[in-house]
């Protein structure tokens, strides 16, 4: 999901059931003009010689209508509305690309709003269409949807009339190494996502912090009918479709937080217009004068950061709880009473019990950095880990699916 920095909400794919999006609306954030296309270079790296990518997403320019490039690569597909869901997506949109290691395969992406790259190994995915339309995505934790046994993975993009916004994400899961290289004409940035082997460390990391803390991690991990490891669901994912996942695991740490804040402030700096706002607890509440109000959140709601307390009617509410969210999943809130700006990113997740799948995915990424939960866009100045690249003058993007080559 592609969002403004700190207002991110859950994902849709996110549901154990296959992820009906009929909008996925992202607002730019940066200004210029951008050329009609984009090239964007698809490199396979996986080892596989049978490795399909997809472009989907909304079409600025033709009332964000939901767009699929075809199989060449270059020719918009618009799905029309059916009679009856579960319709087929209607046209050829698998992007074949080279062997693993013999070159990359270039597609020509318009502006394109709340779009992915989606990568599949070995077989082509199965998209659906329900009446509006609304794009049935594949599901990462619906053991019945038809992608279930193959493995796919996706990164995030933007790319309208003002610039190109791109980003790995782990918020759902993780599956195949993604990285992202966007050439511009002032230079180039680089995410280098997940290395060689990243699904298997991070599946072997949670079974042993399972093994540490007698926890769920181990079930967030989804095996094929062979054994080897498919994805690791990241908890949100997990727990929305099993809230008896983590039950009481950070209870006891946002008891201490809500104790803390009963004589002590939390200042929030919103890093928008609203400024830096201060709470206390009072009541049972984290309460910010003549702004609004949070109850004590479960373990379930901050894993998840869109359902209660973090529900909210307004946009500075919002803003709060995306830095409240992003702090209690970092377990940082009993040493940092000064949110986000008094942060450092070497001590999150310190805490005994955190979400230690934010923790081992950001300590697996070849550079840190990648989303691990729907808030880890906010930041202090100079600590941003979300694995971006952004500009309003993008000349080329590589996208690499699985580790990258040196040289």
């Amino acid at each position: 999901m592609i969002s403004r920095r700190g207002l991110l909400t859950a994902s849709a794919a996110a549901l154990a059931t296959p992820a009906v999006l009929t909008s996925l609306p992202r607002t730019a954030t940066a200004s210029g003009t951008t050329p009609a296309t984009l090239p964007v270079d698809l490199v396979n790296t996986t080892g596989s010689d049978t490795v399909y990518a997809y472009v989907s997403g909304q079409d600025p320019d033709n009332g964000n209508a939901w767009m699929f490039l075809q199989a060449d690569g270059r020719t918009p597909y618009y799905p029309p509305s059916p009679t009856a869901p579960g319709a087929p997506l209607g046209a050829d949109c698998a992007i074949p690309l080279a062997a693993s290691g013999g070159g990359h395969t270039t597609i020509t992406l318009p502006h394109l709003a709340g779009g992915r790259i989606w990568f599949s190994v070995g077989d082509k995915l199965v998209f659906l269409v329900n009446p509006g339309p609304g794009i049935v995505m594949p599901s990462a934790a619906n053991p019945s949807d038809p992608n279930a046994a193959t493995q796919w993975g996706f990164c995030e993009l933007t790319y309208d009339d003002s610039q190109l916004y791109g980003n790995i994400t782990f918020v759902d899961f993780v599956s195949l190494p993604i990285a992202l290289q966007l050439a511009t004409g002032s230079g180039q940035q680089t995410v280098g996502g997940l290395p060689a082997g990243g699904l298997d460390t991070v599946c072997s990391a949670l079974r042993a912090q399972a093994a540490s803390d007698g926890s769920d991690w181990a079930r967030l991990i989804v095996t094929g009918s062979d054994g080897r490891n498919l994805r690791a669901l990241s908890p949100n994912t997990a727990a929305t479709g099993d809230q008896s996942l983590f039950s009481g695991y950070l209870d006891a740490y946002i008891d201490q937080v809500w104790q803390k804040y009963q004589s002590t402030d939390l200042t929030v700096d919103t890093q928008a217009g609203w400024g830096t706002v201060t709470g206390r607890v009072g009541n049972g509440l984290l309460t910010f004068p003549s702004v609004g109000s949070f109850a004590k959140p479960s373990t379930y709601a901050v894993f998840n950061c869109s359902t209660a307390p973090f529900t909210t009617g307004n946009d500075e509410m919002g803003n709060l709880s995306a830095r409240l969210a992003a702090a209690l999943n970092r377990t940082t809130l009993l040493d940092d009473a000064d949110q986000p700006d008094g942060e450092n990113p070497a001590s999150y997740y310190a805490q005994p019990r955190t979400n230690h799948y934010a923790r081992i995915v950001h300590a697996t990424t070849a550079d840190g950095l990648g989303y691990a939960f729907p808030y880890d866009d906010v930041h202090p100045a100079n600590g941003d880990v979300e694995g971006k690249v952004q500009a309003a003058h993008p000349t080329r993007l590589t996208v690499t699916v699985g580790a990258p080559t040196s040289g």
